[in-house]
């Protein structure tokens, strides 16, 4: 099996971190990391991984921003956005459906099995 390439754009670097280890460690994956949303774009853009793990709230440009320009650029389009936030509002479950994410993932997570949660909703499993 091919080892998939996963982009973390999350604003916190314990959390960058965390999720990097697991995903590395558990799932054998290889991670890129961006500190913000435009970093994110940039290099979603760069080198297309499998997927996305993008955090909601950052400052500059959010996680609902992100998806909105990585949807509007042919080469970015088909990445499957898993979004991890700490709380999802009713509205926001309606834009990340309208935006085509593939799953929510809550915080605080279980760095134990946050990358099977992952290849679960992606069906990577």
């Amino acid at each position: 099996m091919m080892t998939k390439l996963v982009l973390i754009v999350d604003d916190e670097e314990d959390i960058r971190e965390v999720v990097r280890i697991s995903l590395e460690e558990f799932a054998g994956w290889q991670t890129i990391t961006a500190t913000n949303g435009v970093e994110g774009l940039q290099m979603a853009q760069r080198q297309p991984p499998d997927a996305i793990l993008l955090d909601v709230s950052m400052p500059d440009m959010d996680g609902f921003e992100l998806c909105e320009q990585l949807q509007r650029h042919a080469n970015t389009r088909q990445i499957p956005v898993v979004v991890l936030t700490a709380k999802v509002l009713p509205s926001d479950r309606r834009r990340l459906e309208e935006l085509r994410v593939a799953g929510v993932i809550t915080k605080p997570f279980d760095p134990l099995t946050i990358w099977s949660q992952i290849a679960e909703i992606l069906g990577w499993s």
